[in-house]
């Protein structure tokens, strides 16, 4: 079976050898309407535009392309948020083959001077909230000319008003243009449809990638697992690249929230009863730069039902209620981890019977605060917490 060539066409059109090649041989070439104008004229290969909506459309476009060579335009690298990685998840490395160009990313940092192990590239700006940091360098990968405005105002927002931006548009073409500015005294409403945008961060609040962030970080009605409990349940919970989070009873989301600011490919959906509870929880996601966090507002157990299997899940709240623990034990495959939080003697009895069935940790923790007392300082104690967490194993699938 023929392989899907992927070839990187440079915004002038500049096309290597190689990829001049692969399109002379090519029987169709897919390409959208810019790219394939780019084109050499006297090639006389068909060409044809991608299918819209583009994924729904890919299988049954294949189909009919079958026993044809296929060449597929893309941007610059086509494995930079490109098409590339679409045709490899679609058909499989062994058949697609990639060719690239120098990509858009590479060509914005030339013309910051900016060194490759110095950038951040983000490729949705929604997440941007969760990477700034004084003095840090981010490249946004634009999907219109709306996005500069909208980085300017996230990173005001922020608290990141005096971060210098870059709008760096339609680069490596003829018509490349350039426009610099302040966050908080953007005032270009649009730009060019091609365009990326350099932010050098200025000073702001330093929110880290460790767990434990400051309560007020978060908006909450005091429904919140407090910070030096949320690291200690991360910890626990072990964040890995790629694995999903249940967070049940989430109250403010900040288990949740903090477990997707750990890495980029981490997922998590927070299971909250309360309407109001659950809005409060898309809004810190979105402040906190994890916009992707799944909001579930409903009761558990019955809640959980049909929700993607997790890799760990966090219960801040319910643990009493019939069902619950052995709902989130059985969603668990061996590796699985769980945490439980409880401050009542009803919540501790039933995480002590946990704790003899399968083990793990049983934990009570207990956190004092220095408070004025008159004139004096003294130690102001929160209510202990009772803390089980288990990983677990083939020996253990169910107590």
């Amino acid at each position: 079976m023929e392989k899907v060539v992927v070839v990187g066409i440079g915004a002038d059109g500049w096309l290597g050898p190689a990829h001049l090649s692969a399109i002379a041989s090519a029987d169709v070439v897919l390409g959208g309407e810019r790219q394939l104008a780019l084109l050499p004229s006297g090639l006389t290969v068909e060409r044809r535009t991608w299918p819209s909506p583009l994924r729904a459309g890919l299988a049954s476009l294949f189909d009919e392309l079958a026993g044809r060579r296929v060449v597929a335009l893309a941007s610059g690298d086509p494995l930079l948020s490109g098409i590339g990685s679409t045709l490899i998840e679609l058909l499989g490395p062994d058949r697609v083959e990639i060719r690239p160009n120098l990509s858009s990313v590479a060509i914005a940092r030339a013309r910051m001077g900016w060194a490759a192990e110095t950038v951040e590239v983000v490729r949705d700006h929604g997440t941007l909230p969760r990477h700034l940091a004084p003095g840090r360098r981010v490249l946004v990968l634009s999907a219109d000319g709306s996005i500069p405005a909208q980085v300017a105002e996230l990173l005001t927002e922020a608290g990141y008003g005096d971060s210098a931006v870059s709008v760096l548009a339609d680069l490596g073409s003829t018509h490349e243009s350039r426009v610099d500015g302040v966050a908080a005294a953007w005032s270009e409403a649009s730009a060019p449809a091609l365009n990326i945008v350099a932010v050098t961060c200025g000073e702001g609040p330093v929110l880290g990638w460790t767990a434990g962030l400051p309560d007020d970080a978060f908006d909450h009605d005091g429904q919140i697992t407090k910070r030096d409990l949320r690291a200690s349940a991360l910890a626990r919970l072990a964040p890995v690249p790629g694995h999903l989070l249940w967070d049940v009873g989430a109250g403010a989301g900040s288990i949740a929230v903090e477990w997707m600011r750990t890495h980029p490919t981490c997922r998590a959906i927070a299971v909250e009863s309360r309407e109001d509870r659950a809005k409060r929880i898309s809004s810190n996601a979105t402040a906190l730069g994890v916009p992707g966090l799944v909001v579930v507002a409903g009761h558990a157990p019955e809640a959980l039902a049909g929700l993607e299997a997790p890799d760990a899940i966090f219960v801040g709240g319910g643990a009493t209620e019939p069902g619950l623990l052995d709902a989130c034990w059985d969603a668990l495959a061996p590796g699985g981890r769980i945490v439980v939080h409880g401050v009542t003697l009803e919540t501790e009895n039933v995480l002590a019977g946990r704790y003899a069935a399968v083990g793990g940790e049983l934990s009570r923790l207990h956190i004092e605060h220095a408070a004025p007392i008159g004139s004096y300082t003294g130690w102001t104690p929160s209510r202990a917490i009772t803390q089980w967490s288990a990983t677990k194993t083939e020996s253990t699938a169910g107590p």
